[in-house]
């Protein structure tokens, strides 16, 4: 093997996958000095001794039609990777989700000579199943975060292992519900609802008005309910468009203190599930994307919640379903610590939960690294 400079490459597309390649960057840091990061990401991994070179908040797009917008700057910043795999620096690429964009980035690590490790794996389960030979060609070994995508993507002859869920590593530190409460200044006492309408431009401008008209209806039902909006750190809403105090950056803190939850689809529902907060679901998408979706989308749940449990855990509102009395119908009995839906809601919680693997996931995915890098070097 010619010289090699011991680069890890990560790849990452938004928020949460910066985060999750940047705890591992922080074990990596600490196990193989050694080695050098680059690559695309965000505040965590520029924290962990990653150096950034394209920062992931360029890149975060979701949908089928926002996605061809971006090929120009895809394309240009697949070019810039290119030249750094050609350069014989790299010995290893790690990616993160973000599947339309870095199956590209795989196919040329391949044509490189750079091993791959695909951490958070395409979700070929939902739609997309036809990426599985692509990810039997261009990957080397697959990390894979649901219990049941190792044995999937093993059938189709990609290395995969089951690593457990990166949010578990978070949870070891979950705060009491009455230590949340404390710590945003909510009351001790009486039920709070916490609204997590999303991050993205797309997402809040689809969610934000009938989630808080949801929110709105709860507290003339309810006496003494207090309602928190939880937003990622770059978030801001106009007062005009949210009545209800916002919290910024302290998801964890907002689910441990609330006694109910209204989200949008994602991982946000998969942290609930960690967290032991009964939800409900709701999620809009543009009409073609929606369209489009509907034809390909080969599961009966889009919440991953639903999908870890295979079974309606948090009930769903999508697209035109999204109506706030139904919404507030179905979370009123959530918000009664006595009502024997919630029960049964926090029951299941606890099943998903149990699924999702034991802590140390980073950790797993740092050992899988050292020993991808120290096969190459002999």
């Amino acid at each position: 093997m010619d010289r090699l400079v011991p680069e890890i490459l990560f790849v990452v597309g938004e928020a949460s996958g910066d985060l999750h390649a940047g705890k591992v960057a922080e074990v990596l840091r600490a196990s193989a000095p050694e080695l050098t990061m680059a690559g695309i990401g965000g505040g965590h991994m520029r924290d962990a001794g990653v150096e950034i070179l394209e920062d992931v908040e360029n890149l975060a797009v979701m949908g089928f039609v926002e996605v061809l917008q971006h090929i120009p700057r895809h394309y240009a910043l697949l070019q810039r990777l290119r030249k750094r795999l050609q350069s014989g620096r790299v010995a290893l690429v790690v990616l993160l989700d973000y599947p339309g964009f870095n199956l590209k980035v795989a196919e040329v690590a391949k044509q490189a000579g750079v091993p791959v490790l695909y951490y958070i794996t395409p979700q070929v389960w939902a739609w997309g199943a036809g990426r599985l030979p692509t990810l039997a060609r261009v990957v080397t070994k697959a990390a894979s975060i649901l219990p049941f995508e190792e044995a999937l993507l093993r059938q189709h002859g990609i290395d995969a292992t089951f690593v457990g869920h990166p949010l578990l590593d978070r949870a070891e530190s979950l705060p009491t519900p009455a230590a949340a409460r404390a710590s945003l200044g909510l009351p001790v006492e009486g039920p709070i609802l916490a609204v997590f309408p999303g991050s993205r431009r797309a997402e809040l401008a689809r969610h934000l008005r009938p989630f808080m008209e949801t929110a709105t209806l709860l507290k003339a039902r309810i006496p003494g309910l207090h309602v928190v909006v939880s937003v990622a750190p770059t978030v801001k809403i106009r007062a005009e468009d949210c009545p209800f105090p916002c919290v910024h950056g302290a998801s964890f803190s907002v689910l441990r203190a609330a006694t109910a939850g209204l989200l949008k689809s994602g991982t946000t529902t998969l942290e609930a599930a960690v967290a032991g907060l009964p939800h409900v679901i709701g999620y809009r998408t543009s009409m073609i994307t929606y369209a489009i979706a509907r034809r390909v989308v080969k599961i009966p749940h889009i919440g991953l919640v639903n999908v870890v449990a295979r079974r309606e855990v948090s009930q769903e509102f999508v697209q035109h379903a999204v109506v706030p009395t139904r919404i507030a119908d179905a979370l009123m009995p959530l918000l009664d610590v006595q009502s024997p839906v919630r029960a049964r809601a926090e029951a299941g919680l606890g099943e998903v939960r149990a699924m999702l693997g034991t802590p140390g996931a980073s950790a797993r995915v740092a050992t899988m690294i050292r020993e991808l890098v120290a096969a190459r070097r002999s």
